[in-house]
């Protein structure tokens, strides 16, 4: 569940950058048009969202690493052996 949380708030991400780039592109020499900035405020809030969402994954121990060639944290006892 949390994974697809991820997926589907970078897909938001993407979607809230190309909507600043066409506003941008559209309200060039509109000075009273704020749409691009209110679409860059979109996308800092959902890009906080998902560090937040990810820290929370790695805190809960729902996201880590499971690498093949990673054995994982190494004791005391297997370094003096």
């Amino acid at each position: 569940m949390l994974k697809i949380l991820i997926v589907i708030l970078m897909v938001c991400l993407v979607a809230s950058l190309g909507s600043g780039f066409y506003f941008l592109m559209k309200d060039q020499g509109d000075k009273n048009s704020r749409r691009t900035f209110h679409s860059l405020g979109v996308r800092l809030g959902l890009a906080l969202g998902l560090a937040l969402l990810i820290v929370y994954g790695v805190a809960s121990g729902q996201l880590g690493h499971r690498n093949p060639w990673d054995a994982g944290p190494v004791g005391q006892t297997s370094l003096e052996s």
